[in-house]
């Protein structure tokens, strides 16, 4: 039995290098992908990701800008501990309906009983750091756009990575 995995990339097209999952997303639905492999783009839809994450999931990778003050175009790999999470605090688990807060969209399906057995985040950083949500612009910029190549390789060894461990433990 494959692992189950959802690759999902998230942001606003609409600004500027929030739109970095969401091209990512793109990219990845254009090249073959492993059984028990889905690759969606969510963009701004927190609901519709909520509702996937309820699915039984072995392993999720998010795909987002990431303001983390690197160089712009820097990726990070990170693995998320979810039990941090508080879905009882109402601010945590509220979603907008014209954006998508990823935390909130985690603490949302923990209080609905949900929660991935594994949460990767794969990030780039945007080039005007936590500003870039207020950029309204279509595009990537340069740095951003240059990364992408290596963040289609990134995810893909993410997963290929995940799945290599699944066998070896399911292994006799």
């Amino acid at each position: 039995m494959n692992k189950r995995i959802l690759v999902a990339g998230i942001g606003n097209i609409f600004l500027g290098d929030d739109g970095f999952g969401v091209e990512l997303a793109q990219r990845l639905l254009r090249r073959p992908v492993a059984d028990g492999v889905r690759v969606v783009d969510f963009g701004i839809r927190g609901f519709d990701l909520a509702y996937a994450l309820m699915d039984d999931y072995d392993a999720v990778v998010l795909v987002d800008a990431m303001p983390r003050g690197d160089v712009p175009g820097t990726l990070h790999t990170i693995e998320r501990d979810l039990s941090a999470l508080d879905p009882s605090a109402p601010e945590d688990a509220t979603l907008e309906t014209h954006g998508m807060n990823p935390m909130k969209v985690l603490a949302m399906v923990k209080a609905m009983g949900g929660q991935p057995k594994r949460l990767f985040v794969v990030g780039c950083e945007p080039e005007n750091g936590a500003a870039s949500e207020e950029i309204e612009r279509m595009g990537l910029s340069e740095p951003v756009a240059a990364a992408v190549d290596q963040a289609v390789a990134m995810v893909e060894s993410l997963v290929h990575r995940i799945l290599a461990e699944q066998q070896a433990t399911a292994a006799p």
